[in-house]
């Protein structure tokens, strides 16, 4: 009760629903502000005295999990304020989403373990309210400020983002970047207020297309069609690696996909590079032990173009997008030397970015 009377004190409450952007191609031009897109856990922020609230995008709170955050909170953040951020992991100067997943534990003493060895980072980029001040009709312009001058005191494991109002610092940002584990840019109106649960914003993010072996295939959730397809890779030892899946399909093109792969089916299994988890046992989903992750075998000799973001431990980041078959290519010809990999950098050099705007 006493941390509800806490919060209850502060010009904006929990839950808040976090801004959000759609996707661009190109960094826009115009009256934004531009900062390094992080990836990692979105975070509100909310401090009133000795109480953090630690919100998550779906409003689940997120406090337990990293109780390294809230001492540097309370000591280096306003009396009573709430900012957006997000939780990052780094290891070896570099994000580490891998690890930040791992964070989110049920037991008490693996949160204190993992607190202990792959300890969590804030990076704050917009403030909600200061004091007895609702920020949020305000322009971007004035919050930054506001946010830039309540951070003075901010110190590892919290940090200020970088922000540039200058397209060609943008530019580099976004090509350099990513080889520290970012995976883009987000361009904030400098002008807009910050609207719950709104993709007002604009996000820059990498895409690619790479050449993928199909293996199999997932039964859309409602029973009808192809919900996805699984992608393979060939590794130097000619390995075929399990690396992602192809999916957001429409109704029309599931139905579709189950006729076009239909020749595939007979004799799947024989000498299929899967075959030990064609039961589905080893595809057990990490947060959800209830899914069904079962899968249809096809025979691996198909080629899928598909068009993706980025990649993480030899992995596509995020679900590929299929553009069209590659009947000209053959299965052995998808392999990892065809991913287009950034030049590493140290997440430090996006961290002490000049966290300023006009040319910087």
């Amino acid at each position: 009760m006493a941390e509800a009377d806490d919060l209850a004190r502060l010009a904006v409450k929990p839950p808040v629903q976090p801004m959000l952007a759609k996707a661009v191609d190109g960094v826009p031009l115009g009256d934004f502000g531009y900062e390094p897109k992080w990836d990692g856990f979105r975070c509100v922020v909310f401090k009133s005295g000795s109480t953090v609230h630690l919100g998550s995008r779906n409003s689940k709170p997120l406090t337990r999990y990293f109780p390294e955050l809230i001492g540097p909170i309370c000591e280096q953040l306003p009396d009573r304020c709430v900012i957006d951020a997000e939780i990052i992991v780094a290891i070896d100067d570099h994000l580490a989403f891998d690890q930040l997943q791992q964070r989110i534990h049920p037991a008490e003493s693996r949160v204190a373990m993992l607190a202990e060895h792959t300890p969590a980072e804030l990076v704050a980029f917009d403030l909600l309210s200061l004091d007895d001040r609702d920020l949020r009709g305000d322009e971007f312009r004035v919050r930054r400020a506001l946010l830039e001058q309540a951070l003075t005191k901010a110190a590892p494991p919290l940090h200020l983002t970088a922000m540039t109002t200058n397209p060609a610092v943008a530019e580099n940002w976004f090509r350099v970047f990513e080889g520290a584990g970012l995976d883009g840019l987000i361009a904030k109106p400098l002008s807009e207020p910050y609207v719950e649960n709104k993709r007002t914003q604009l996000k820059v993010k990498h895409v690619r297309t790479a050449d993928a072996v199909v293996a199999g295939y997932r039964i859309h959730k409602d029973g009808e069609g192809i919900g996805s397809l699984l992608l393979g890779l060939h590794d130097d030892d000619g390995n075929l690696r399990h690396v992602g899946v192809a999916a957001s399909f429409t109704k029309k093109r599931r139905a579709e996909l189950v006729e076009e792969l239909a020749p595939l089916l007979e004799g799947a299994l024989d000498g299929h590079p899967w075959g030990e988890w064609s039961d589905g046992a080893q595809q057990q989903h990490r947060w959800n032990a209830n899914r069904d992750m079962s899968w249809v075998p096809v025979r691996p000799e198909w080629v899928a173009e598909v068009k993706y973001g980025s990649t993480l431990n030899g992995r596509f980041r995020d679900v590929t997008r299929l553009l069209r078959w590659r009947h000209d290519k053959t299965p052995a010809q998808c392999n990892y030397d065809q991913l287009d990999e950034p030049v590493p950098v140290g997440l430090s050099s996006v961290l002490n970015a000049e966290p300023a705007g006009g040319s910087s």
